[in-house]
């Protein structure tokens, strides 16, 4: 209760509602998506390929996901940056699941019950992006000493939310029709929409345009920086490139201390006699003198003269170079109110610029494409095993329901087990141990394709559940060093975005995998009244779970849970 009472203190009651109700629709989810398992198979009657070929289509909104992040964070809407997206999230998550509820159309029809599933998966996406900048964003206040608590609050919701949602929705399925399913669950983006409404969010016009103002100062001042030293000497070259801190430090405070050119005019009409003409190269071509001045003070002059033109000059070339590298800085235009012309177009096109340089460095870009490989070459037959388990072993759905809880009780598990016993062990005998675990899994589902389980005296509930939840397990030995790796990968100043994209690569694994799933299916001609050729596909994906370990070459060799290279 204490716990609750400083979560309660130091982020207030609407902020924590809101966060606890996002992620635990998230977790609920499970009550929803059961049953469009079930209304795919049997309301209209898809084959296994088809049904998986639709659901891999209606959940590619979590495989752009970076997208939103870049939207949320640079281009506000009425001057926030957080809610507007919220809001508009929950309505797309709402707003579908009315219309499978209602109308029956829309639920018979192919085309639009994908469009529909789309339009929801975008609205959670963009929902899981913009709460979770949300909460780190409050973690960098000085609440910060509170985000581990948020954090395990937000994983704590998702977990009861998916348990909660697997078990009503199995009982559910048991005694409401499809329609009433997806009408009940819609009760909870719509308490979400409200929540937004009872949340604040300090308008963040200015402060963008201070961080427009402030990134495009940083980047002038560094290429500004980079300009000097490359007119200097030689000599001097070398004696910034041993020093560079500390020359850089004193370049820039000099040429701060130095007269501007009109300042400079000033001072020279100030000095009676003194008239200049500036030549091509910088130097005085000549000094005409209305009255007579002692030999030190044109020395003094003709030496400040000298400084303030180099300076001059420097600072014209350096402005038509900087101006050619940032032109979109140059075009930017602040008006008496703060907000910035085409500020947001100044603000994502850096952000992306960023991101792919950062992507193409080979630390980042071989790991991710090791997990993306690790998706994409396995075929996902999740479905087709699904109907095998309904149509034939005519599991009812209050036992699957049972069964994703067990799953979820696999996860934490195998979370466990990781952190107390493997963070410390290299990511290659991780990976390699847990895709010759995954394949040998995958073998052992065919003791129930082939009724091996019954001349044992196994029933058929009691090894889907033992399999399911040692699936799991064995499977978050490869997910928790992939969020760990990726969140040590990442460079400071994009930590979020580039996470995001890390996420949004694996999501696009696992959807490449669904559409190889349904061609194997498609091909092996399964059906759901057909399963003779299910050992056959099985046999195929665990033979394919091999393939990513003939590329844990592209893992750095001496990275960890602990530490992510060598």
């Amino acid at each position: 209760m204490n716990w609750l009472r400083q979560l309660r203190s130091s982020f207030g009651i609407p902020f924590l509602l809101l966060i606890y109700l996002i992620y635990w629709t998230q977790g609920f989810r499970s009550f929803a998506w059961l049953a469009v398992s079930y209304h795919l198979k049997d309301d209209l009657k898809l084959s296994p390929s088809a049904s998986q070929f639709l659901v891999s289509i209606a959940f590619f909104p979590w495989s752009v996901k970076p997208i939103y992040g870049i939207l949320s964070d640079c281009v506000p809407i009425r001057g926030r940056r957080r809610l507007p997206y919220l809001i508009i999230a929950s309505i797309l998550s709402l707003v579908p699941w009315l219309f499978l509820g209602v109308v029956e159309a829309a639920r018979n029809s192919y085309v639009l019950l994908t469009i529909f599933l789309t339009f929801q998966n975008l609205g959670s996406a963009m929902a899981d992006v913009v709460v979770d900048a949300m909460v780190a964003e409050a973690a960098k206040q000085e609440r910060a000493r509170f985000a581990g608590d948020l954090q395990s609050l937000s994983w704590l919701a998702m977990a009861i939310g998916g348990i909660v949602g697997s078990l009503v929705g199995g009982i559910a399925l048991s005694d409401l029709r499809i329609d009433v399913v997806f009408l009940l669950f819609s009760i909870f983006p719509t308490i979400q929409l409200f929540a937004c409404g009872v949340v604040e969010e300090n308008p963040s016009s200015s402060s963008g345009t201070i961080e427009v103002s402030v990134r495009a100062s940083d980047e002038k001042q560094g290429v500004e920086t980079l300009m000097d030293k490359l007119e200097e000497p030689q000599e001097n070259v070398e004696k910034w490139a041993s020093q560079p801190s500390q020359q850089v430090i004193t370049d820039v405070s000099a040429e701060e201390n130095l007269p501007d050119d009109e300042e400079w005019v000033e001072i020279q009409k100030e000095k009676p006699g003194d008239i200049v003409e500036e030549s091509n190269e910088g130097m005085i071509d000549g000094i005409s003198m209305n009255e007579e001045v002692h030999v030190s003070e044109d020395k003094h002059s003709l030496l400040k003269l000298h400084t303030a033109e180099a300076t001059r000059r420097r600072k014209d070339t350096r402005i038509s170079k900087r101006d050619e590298k940032f032109p979109e800085v140059q075009s930017d235009v602040i008006d008496s109110k703060g907000s910035t012309r085409k500020s947001w177009f100044v603000l994502v096109k850096p952000t992306i610029r960023t991101l792919i340089e950062a992507v193409r460095q080979p630390v980042i870009l071989r790991p991710m494409l090791w997990f993306f490989l690790a998706q994409v070459t396995i075929p996902n037959i999740s479905t087709v095993l699904f109907y095998y388990q309904t149509d034939f072993l005519h599991l009812d759905a209050s036992f699957l329901g049972t069964a994703r809880v067990v799953s979820w009780g696999g996860l934490m598990l195998g979370t466990f087990i990781y952190n107390r016993f493997l963070k410390r062990v290299q990511l290659r005998k991780i990976f390699l141990g847990t895709h010759i675990a995954l394949s040998i899994l995958n073998l052992i589902d065919n003791i129930l394709v082939l009724r091996l389980n019954s001349s044992l005296g196994i029933s058929d509930k009691a090894f889907v559940l033992c399999t399911s939840a040692l699936a799991d397990a064995v499977n978050q030995f490869k997910l928790m060093p992939f969020l760990v790796l990726s969140g040590r990968l990442c460079p400071a100043g994009i930590e979020g975005t580039l996470f995001a994209l890390f996420m949004s690569i694996n999501n696009f694994g696992a959807t490449i995998s669904s559409f190889f799933g349904a061609a194997v299916a498609s091909v092996l001609n399964l059906s759901s009244n057909r399963f003779d050729n299910l050992a056959v596909g099985i046999c195929i994906q665990a033979v394919c779970t091999l393939i990513p370990v003939c590329f844990l070459f592209l893992i750095p060799k001496e990275a960890s849970g602990i530490s992510s290279q060598d």
